[in-house]
């Protein structure tokens, strides 16, 4: 016996059967209907029709897999069914359990959001927790609590959604009292007043957040290599800014203050803006003050009356207070007048 004939003894035969259009398109569509055992069985069926190379032809040209083929093979080998283990796939994900559900979460969390007030990224913030979302899902969307997830998927589908569940500091309503509305109200009703007055002069007093003097990084942008410290501690000094802004002519003055902004550092500031620009608005007979009703300047203050007393008395000016409403209620008095 020579080598060629070895060889070509090992060659496999052609298939039988010849994969034509029709064919393809009949053997991908009984598959498709039929599950489980039923369609390995057909599948191995089918391959072995197609005689020595099959498994190798139904893959290139049906697209079906040689491990459920040869699965299917051992069935009709042995004549037993193997039993699917469905179970050990794992549970649905919840989106195809309850398929309006997102929709739903999304419809309770839009009216509790608020974006980034630094705009510094695209996220939403809720003020909704985790609990209260599951809550108002069985109470407004009908849903059964043994079919909703757990709380840690409902946390995990709103962070893939866009909404974080954090409250932001800065942007928390402020508490109300029973008088803010009408504190609001009688202020419009000065301020509208002083405006349309020409001897009366409006200005708006405030202090701002401490700063820390040093090389620390604030946030900011430069083109070149900077650098800054990673802590704050042991600052060598902080400023208060403090304005004086007239609305009348859009003006700010700005005071840096070193020490603590005290009912007298306040009156000081006034007396120092004033002798500044008195000349300017010599027809001034009276200046009305709007400002937050803090503790070193509200009304039951008696040193910062005091001073702010002796203050109009030598400048010679009536001064009305509009306060603000403030978080404290016993202080939220909107409006206090004093004459010369």
């Amino acid at each position: 016996m020579t080598r060629g004939s070895i060889v070509g003894n090992l060659m496999p035969p052609p298939p039988t059967i010849a994969l034509t259009e029709v064919l393809k398109t009949l053997y991908k569509n009984t598959a498709k209907k039929l599950k489980g055992s039923d369609r390995r069985q057909f599948m191995a069926e089918v391959v072995q029709g197609l005689g020595a190379g099959g498994p190798v032809l139904a893959e290139r040209e049906l697209g079906w897999n040689r491990r459920t083929i040869r699965k299917g093979t051992a069935e009709l080998t042995h004549g037993m069914t193997i039993v699917d283990a469905v179970r050990l796939r794992g549970r649905k994900r919840t989106e195809d359990k309850l398929p309006h559900l997102l929709e739903d979460i999304c419809s309770l969390v839009d009216g509790q959001s608020q974006t980034d007030p630094s705009f510094k990224s695209t996220r939403l913030y809720s003020r909704l927790s985790v609990a209260a979302v599951r809550r108002l899902l069985i109470e407004q969307k009908g849903y059964q609590d043994r079919e909703l997830p757990s709380e840690e998927t409902i946390r995990c589908r709103l962070n893939d959604l866009g909404y974080h569940l954090k409250r932001v500091a800065k942007t928390k309503p402020r508490k109300r009292i029973a008088q803010t509305d009408a504190i609001f109200e009688q202020l419009n009703v000065v301020n509208q007043d002083s405006d349309e007055q020409p001897h009366v002069l409006r200005i708006s007093m405030d202090a701002k957040v401490t700063i820390k003097l040093g090389e620390y990084d604030r946030g900011g942008k430069t083109r070149v290599p900077t650098t800054a410290l990673d802590h704050d501690f042991g600052a060598t000094l902080s400023l208060t800014p403090y304005g004086i802004f007239v609305p009348q002519s859009n003006e700010l003055s700005l005071f840096l203050i070193a020490s603590k902004v005290t009912a007298d550092c306040i009156v000081d500031c006034l007396e120092a803006w004033w002798n500044r620009i008195k000349q300017s608005f010599t027809h001034i007979t009276k200046l009305v003050i709007n400002q937050d009703n803090g503790p070193e300047n509200h009304s039951g203050r008696t040193q910062f009356m005091y001073r702010l007393v002796q203050f109009s008395r030598q400048a010679k000016l009536k001064i009305q207070l509009a306060y603000y409403p403030s978080d404290l209620a016993p202080f939220s008095i909107s409006l206090i007048r004093y004459p010369c």
